[in-house]
């Protein structure tokens, strides 16, 4: 895989990323991942034995995660498509986003991968600011983006998951596929039910995500469902500035409170 950077061209193998391990080559070729032997019951009998083992490897990524990101400054996490590609005009938007992130003094997290992750990562590491990766084992070769300063790779989704919600004052979300819109409804229940407080959603891209939040709307909310506050917890936009001026309104009504 060739990467560039500044004009370079880095020369990169395929690698697969298992939890901190990166293998590369032959090695790469395993056809499950730590979350999928974890999740899959079926088989002999023996994870009876094996499962209080893995308990520690959980331990262990929550501690890394924790000890990598404690100094963290004030972060924003940004979701999008790891399809996107660098000459889609989604990219281009992502390395503003990223670049304007950093001028207003937050550090820029995603999931590390390719697409808009990287368009991310790289408008604000160009920018100058704290560009961070936290990545995720894959049944399919990925490895973190070159522009991630900071790196961390995880086993479990939901370890990885904890992190995103722990180090970030808000959620960006660029158009993408289910991986992001887990992550969206994560944070919009943790938000409903005061887990996480003063924590601003934003769906960037009205045309891609004006049907979700029109079914919301028009279905779950005039069904009961949610509540006029729920909905409210959403915030679409197309402009950066607006997007965000929502994340610094945001920080400092919770900097004023604590």
């Amino acid at each position: 895989m060739t990467e560039e950077k500044n004009g370079a061209v880095d020369e990169r193998p395929k690698e697969k990323q298992r939890g901190p391990v990166v293998l590369r080559r032959d090695r790469k070729d395993e056809l499950t991942t730590t979350d999928q032997r974890l999740l899959d019951s079926r088989g002999p009998t023996d994870w009876v034995h094996t499962d209080p083992w893995r308990v520690l490897r959980i331990q262990a990524e929550f501690v890394e995660g924790f000890g990598a990101l404690a100094e963290v400054p004030s972060a924003v996490t940004v979701f999008g498509s790891a399809r996107t590609g660098r000459d889609h005009p989604e990219y281009q938007i992502g390395r503003d986003l990223g670049a304007a992130l950093a001028e207003a003094g937050f550090a820029a997290i995603t999931g590390g991968g390719p697409g808009a992750m990287e368009a991310v990562n790289r408008g604000c590491s160009e920018a100058g600011g704290f560009s961070i990766g936290l990545g995720i084992e894959l049944p399919f070769e990925q490895g973190l983006n070159p522009w991630v300063d900071l790196g961390v790779n995880f086993r479990y989704f939901f370890v990885r998951k904890t992190m995103f919600i722990k180090y970030s004052q808000a959620f960006i979300c660029l158009p993408g596929g289910f991986g992001t819109l887990d992550e969206l409804f994560e944070a919009l229940t943790l938000v409903q039910t005061k887990k996480v407080t003063k924590f601003p959603v934003v769906l960037f891209g009205t045309e891609y995500w004006q049907g979700l939040y029109d079914w919301i709307q028009n279905s779950v909310l005039a069904g009961g469902k949610v509540g006029e506050k729920d909905l409210a917890l959403l915030h679409l936009t197309d402009d950066i500035d607006d997007a965000v001026r929502v994340v610094k309104d945001a920080h400092k009504a919770w900097a004023d409170a604590h």
